[in-house]
């Protein structure tokens, strides 16, 4: 359920708003954009929302900034300090993840997140498409930047370039974690309801914009 992976994010989590920034080389392509992913993000949801993920707070703030209602899940305690300290009393943060987390009183319009569906494997993916497809009414949105990747062979062909670059962290991590592939991700939403639509804002990153029909 991505939680494996705490550790990581606790070592990263002071550091994490100055990589997204473009201070860290090595994941500066990874972020490219990073502001016009948040705002995109932010433009398609509406109404309720749940966030996963929320990290430092940054998809969080353009999301308020837009008058939305935010109900955060963020699994890691210091990534929801930081959270907080930067977004005050504006919003709720739970602790939880993509699969198990306190679903609130009101009905959720929208679901979305930045960098994190990556977290769980293709069939923890596919488990929590099934469970938001239950909750979200017909017109629901999920709307998932994160990276992921045309095909096997860009897949392998990216981590292949890393190294080749000297990138040690960033390879690890593409080999470590769960990145997956557009036809899968489109097939598994199709299968639950839903008409999903890719748009690309860097090499690694797309964002994924799904309506439940």
């Amino acid at each position: 359920m991505g939680r494996e992976f705490l550790d990581i994010f606790e070592d990263w989590a002071e550091q994490y708003d100055s990589s997204v920034y473009g201070h860290n080389k090595e994941y500066r392509e990874v972020f490219a954009n990073y502001e016009a992913i948040l705002e995109e993000t932010a433009g398609k949801a509406f109404g309720h929302v749940i966030e996963f993920g929320v990290g430092t707070g940054n998809l969080t703030v353009k999301l308020l900034e837009k008058g939305l209602q935010v109900y955060g899940i963020e699994p890691s305690k210091p990534m929801r300090d930081l959270a907080l300290e930067k977004l005050g009393k504006r919003v709720s943060i739970e602790d939880g993840d993509f699969l198990t987390f306190p679903l609130p009183v009101k009905p959720i319009d929208s679901i979305v997140s930045t960098y994190a569906f990556h977290h769980l494997t293709n069939r923890e993916k596919e488990e929590a498409v099934a469970k938001y497809g239950k909750f979200l009414q017909p017109g629901g949105k999920i709307i998932f930047a994160d990276t992921m990747f045309e095909d096997e062979k860009q897949f392998s062909d990216t981590i292949e370039q890393a190294k080749q670059q000297g990138f040690n962290n960033l390879a690890e991590d593409l080999q470590r974690e769960y990145y997956t592939t557009i036809p899968v991700l489109r097939d598994m939403l199709e299968r639950h309801g839903f008409n999903v639509s890719f748009t690309r804002y860097n090499h690694f990153v797309w964002l994924l914009n799904a309506t439940k029909q």
